[in-house]
């Protein structure tokens, strides 16, 4: 049988308030109070920003205030920038390339709850599905980053954009839902 972590981790329905996962959002919790209670490249902000995203590249720059659920479902490359008031809920796994921008009060969420009340609200059931963000990706101001969604290599997110579906490499989308708009040629 299956742990409320693990069927979380597969993206399955899971209950939340499990022991083992509140005890984990505690933790995140502790180390976030350090992170957002602390100057930028202080030896506080470096411990904790390193102990909250352990599988990073190098280069991990997290702008106070930062939020996540557990930190640990995070993976980013080399050369990663969060401004202000990011907000990461990352109930499932949630994985940055190299060289990726989020501008100010960017969201990324991996959480979701069920449709049909007594689900959602009288057993407390939620569910997680992956997001995965390529290389050299810019995310503008205020967009959110909805559950499942992949963003190709080279993408940049226009500000205040909703990404409900995938998009894919060198592109520029917009919107609410975010729709493609332009072509990047990463050449010119």
């Amino acid at each position: 049988m299956k742990t409320e972590k693990q069927k979380m981790l597969a993206g399955e329905p899971y209950l939340a308030w499990d022991t083992e996962l509140y005890q984990a959002r505690i933790r995140c919790r502790e180390i976030l109070k350090q992170l957002n209670d602390s100057i930028p490249d202080s030896p506080q902000w470096n411990e904790a920003k390193e102990a909250l995203i352990e599988k990073n590249g190098g280069g991990l720059y997290l702008e106070p205030p930062f939020r996540c659920d557990y930190g640990s479902n995070i993976q980013v490359g080399n050369n990663f920038y969060a401004n202000f008031n990011c907000v990461i809920l990352d109930v499932n796994r949630v994985e940055i390339g190299d060289n990726v921008l989020l501008a100010p009060n960017v969201q990324i969420y991996t959480a979701g709850h069920p449709l049909e009340a007594k689900a959602r609200v009288d057993d407390g059931v939620e569910f997680g599905l992956p997001i995965k963000i390529g290389n050299n990706v810019w995310i503008g101001g205020g967009a959110i980053i909805c559950p499942g969604v992949t963003i190709g290599d080279n993408t940049v997110i226009g500000a205040g954009s909703v990404v409900t579906k995938d998009i894919p490499s060198n592109k520029l989308a917009v919107g609410n839902p975010c729709k493609v708009i332009k072509e990047i040629n990463n050449n010119e």
